[in-house]
């Protein structure tokens, strides 16, 4: 089977926290294709996520690599087992670009998800009319590609229906609540969602307001993912072409700061409710 070429950010991730094992263990990739009984060629394209590993090897290196973390073994053996199409993304692999693609799985697997969103809301909290006032402004794009990236998008906050939904906890900018995108009735029933959608015990929405004094680089979107264990986070910060993902264990601890210090120039729930009910009012 021919490497991939555009492997996804789960299965990209895999490869690389098999690197990490390596290099922490010392070993070689040549050490490592001896013995799988492989060449090193192989081990380059499993590290980087270009072809697929099985379950039985992912455990046969951690044990070559002396890694006893039975719980990050699990979570990459788990990893390891998934398939293409498995998932309801898969529907749109010919539609979408991989990006779109990527940010579901990504959300799927969490445990928990923090964002941090400056200009628009998060797209877990969006109504379909705002969803599709923003993808309606690219001049590029058909009425159908419109129709997929939104359809998209609402599939995607399935997983706040879940049984067990993860905790998502939203940072927001005063700025983004007051931008009308839409028009005025779009953008008002966008901010009726996300009171209502605050209200929800899973869900935490915070206002950081334009009175706020302390400044704070704040001028990317970012979503912090929490993984099954914590060596599995991953943080994506988004751009206007699309995200990039991090899993640098120094970079992580860095966003993990980063969004300590935005709820600290941030409202409380109740008074972030208040400012959003006003800005509401107001439109």
């Amino acid at each position: 089977m021919p490497p991939r070429e555009h492997p996804t950010v789960r299965q990209a991730r895999l490869g690389a926290e098999l690197r990490k094992l390596r290099e922490r263990a010392g070993r070689t990739a040549r050490e490592a294709a001896e013995m799988l009984g492989t060449d090193q060629g192989k081990i380059s394209h499993i590290e980087s996520g270009r072809i697929g590993v099985s379950e039985e090897r992912v455990r046969r290196l951690a044990a070559f690599y002396a890694c006893a973390d039975e719980a990050l073994l699990s979570a990459l053996c788990a990893i390891a087992r998934e398939r293409r199409g498995q998932h309801w993304w898969d529907e749109y692999r010919s539609i979408l670009a991989p990006r779109f693609l990527d940010i579901a799985e990504m959300e799927h697997h969490a445990v928990s998800l923090r964002t941090v969103q400056t200009v628009t809301m998060p797209g877990l909290l969006q109504t379909e009319a705002y969803a599709r006032a923003l993808f309606s402004s690219a001049d590029d794009l058909s009425s159908a590609e419109v129709d997929a990236r939104t359809e998209h998008r609402m599939r995607r906050q399935g997983i706040l229906d879940r049984e067990e939904p993860p905790l998502l906890e939203a940072t927001i900018h005063e700025a983004a609540l007051r931008m009308r995108f839409g028009g005025r009735q779009v953008a008002r029933k966008q901010l009726e969602h996300l009171m209502t959608a605050s209200e929800r015990a899973h869900i935490t929405v915070r206002v950081v307001p334009f009175t706020n004094e302390q400044f704070y680089e704040m001028t990317q979107a970012v979503i912090y993912a929490d993984g099954v264990v914590p060596q599995l986070d991953t943080v994506q910060v988004d751009g206007p072409i699309g995200g990039r993902y991090i899993d640098n264990d120094e970079q992580i601890a860095g966003y993990r700061d980063f969004l300590a210090k935005t709820g600290s120039v941030s409202l409380d729930e109740n008074e972030s409710r208040q400012l959003i009910h006003h800005i509401a009012r107001e439109m």
